[in-house]
């Protein structure tokens, strides 16, 4: 109980300061449209290559791009806490009886809001361009997002906490991010790709998301892949909120 009620103030404080400044939902929503807009256009001349997924250039490409969207959105939040160490806003939580686990959640909450939102904006978006989406699609390309964005923004924080500092913070977030997407099919699927391009792909755990979401969205709900992709990004999500508490209760012991 003190756990949730914790968790829920640690929220409200920062979904407070969120919508203090809802440009940032815009911002971050910025550069997947872009992509749709400017890449999207180029897969159309693919659809008929074999290897390439079925369901139009649109139902490939953006449940990618969500994924893409969740994986950025969430690596990014790391900033915002080193900014509070520097301030000394972490330092005062010593002081409180507040759960360390309910510091991380709580964050990690307005988080997954924050993508929740911007996913939405980007699936209405994408309509009109050709995206033709289900309902269980969206519930379940929602889901992947929010298992990403739980996982990924928990190991985003275990490594500001770690590293304190932007200019070292900034390069290791860019540098995993990169083989990250390239190797998980966002922008172009691994089915075009040479065999062991493939293989290495299948490390990716991003890779099994990205095909769960292109299922759903081409009518196979029930496809193995869709609860392997779920499962996985679970376990993914458990592994992050681990390490994150971890990493939070020696920071604030």
């Amino acid at each position: 109980m003190k756990l949730l009620r914790d968790t829920w103030l640690m929220f409200v404080r920062y979904f407070l300061i969120f919508i203090g400044n809802p440009a940032w939902v815009i911002i971050g929503v910025i550069q997947p449209v872009l992509y749709l807009l400017l890449f999207a256009p180029l897969l159309k001349s693919l659809v008929h290559i074999p290897g390439f997924p079925p369901g139009g250039a649109y139902n490939v490409f953006v449940p990618g791009l969500l994924i893409q969207l969740g994986l950025f959105g969430a690596s990014g939040v790391g900033f915002g806490l080193i900014d509070e160490l520097r301030s000394g806003v972490i330092e005062r939580f010593r002081v409180t009886p507040v759960s360390r686990l309910a510091l991380l959640l709580g964050r990690a909450g307005r988080d997954l809001l924050t993508l929740l939102i911007q996913s939405l904006i980007l699936l209405l978006l994408a309509i009109p361009f050709g995206l033709k989406p289900t309902l269980v699609g969206v519930v379940v390309m929602l889901g992947l997002v929010a298992l990403i964005g739980l996982g990924m923004s928990s190991l985003a924080y275990a490594a500001a906490l770690a590293l304190k500092d932007e200019n070292s913070y900034a390069p290791l977030v860019f540098t995993l991010s990169l083989p990250l997407l390239l190797l998980s099919g966002v922008l172009l699927p691994l089915q075009l790709a040479p065999q062991w391009l493939q293989d290495i792909g299948k490390i990716n755990p991003l890779s099994y998301a990205v095909t769960a979401a292109r299922d759903v969205f081409n009518g196979n709900g029930g496809s193995p892949d869709v609860w392997k992709g779920l499962a996985i990004m679970a376990a993914l999500a458990i592994v992050g909120v681990a390490i994150g508490a971890r990493r939070f209760s020696r920071a604030i012991a």
